[in-house]
């Protein structure tokens, strides 16, 4: 659905977007991750038509930017950062607006906009005044926005920006099920732990430069980043948690352990299958286990391994 090859742009000195390469399959949500200033936004435009890149090339199912922009358009669907909402329109007003501005037809526009409204859990809000809508529903109204001509390609830019934790639950939803419609995501955020769990692919950007693009499982393997749990110790007088957590390190299954009095944190290798093993470990240092608390990969863990910290 998307092939992006050597993208670059510049402004003036700056080199905003330097040899970008990445694809995304059809139902695939790929989450683009970097800094604020990594070049996520304008690599974004230049997908959207808004910008022209200074080299290299991108396809959105088969058609080029360079070339084929107007037909990209009928078929893409873009939500940037800072949503332009029209404060004095209803919702219903507001989506026919950008119907029409598609070239909908008028005798489909109801029916498309009812669509979307009950997609997006918008259709009770379908006469209330845009400026009236929370900060959630208005993000929530920018993704309908940009549905209305029933786009096959999707550019979010940070859509959970600014949300409450529900809200941003409900987008994570509505983007989940956009993609079981068979839609391609690119979606751009800085919350990496829900990346984490609904993305298929990420792509790490940092100082205009693409240093990552694959699975998650794929990103966690280059930066050697395991599956977090916890396991809260039994209170003892013999039982040093220090001493265990550098024993447990040691271990080839455990990438990395850490002691808050009685609570070990560890990062297990995700490959081992049964925690029984760990567990196995820490009674072999004469410690006893009181509560087990399994965790989940850490994309942020990644991330922060593979970029260095810095943005032009």
């Amino acid at each position: 659905m998307i092939e992006v090859k050597g993208l670059c742009k510049s402004f003036g000195s700056l080199d905003a977007v330097r040899d970008v390469s990445f694809s995304v399959g059809e139902g695939e949500i790929f989450g683009f991750i970097g800094p604020n200033g990594a070049g996520k936004s304008t690599t974004m435009k230049m997908l959207a038509g808004m910008l022209m890149p200074d080299a290299g090339s991108a396809t959105v199912c088969g058609y080029s930017i360079h070339s084929q922009a107007h037909e990209i358009r009928k078929i893409l669907g873009y939500m940037p950062d800072f949503l332009g909402v029209y404060d004095d329109l209803t919702v219903d007003e507001y989506l026919q607006f950008f119907a029409s501005a598609y070239g909908i037809a008028r005798k489909k526009r109801s029916s498309i906009i009812e669509s979307v409204l009950e997609l997006t859990d918008l259709s009770e809000k379908r006469h209330a005044m845009v400026d009236s809508l929370s900060r959630g529903m208005q993000q929530r109204l920018g993704v309908a926005r940009v549905l209305v001509h029933e786009p096959k390609v999707l550019l979010l830019d940070e859509p959970a920006s600014g949300l409450d934790p529900r809200a941003r639950i409900e987008m994570r939803a509505l983007m989940v099920e956009l993609a079981k419609m068979g839609k391609s995501l690119v979606v751009s955020s800085h919350i990496l732990t829900e990346l984490g769990e609904m993305c298929t692919s990420v792509g790490i950007i940092e100082r205009g430069e693409m240093i990552f693009a694959g699975s998650v499982s794929e990103a966690l393997d280059r930066a050697n980043t395991g599956e977090k749990m916890v396991i809260e110790l039994q209170p003892s007088e013999t039982v040093d948690p220090v001493s265990i957590a550098k024993a447990l390190e040691a271990s080839e299954v455990i990438y990395r352990a850490s002691a808050d009095g009685y609570r070990l944190t560890l990062e297990v290798a995700r490959s081992l299958q049964d925690h029984h093993a760990v567990f196995d470990l820490v009674a072999q240092t004469g410690a006893r286990i009181a509560k087990f608390v399994p965790g989940k990969v850490m994309l942020e863990d990644a991330f922060m391994t593979l970029t260095k910290g810095k943005v032009q």
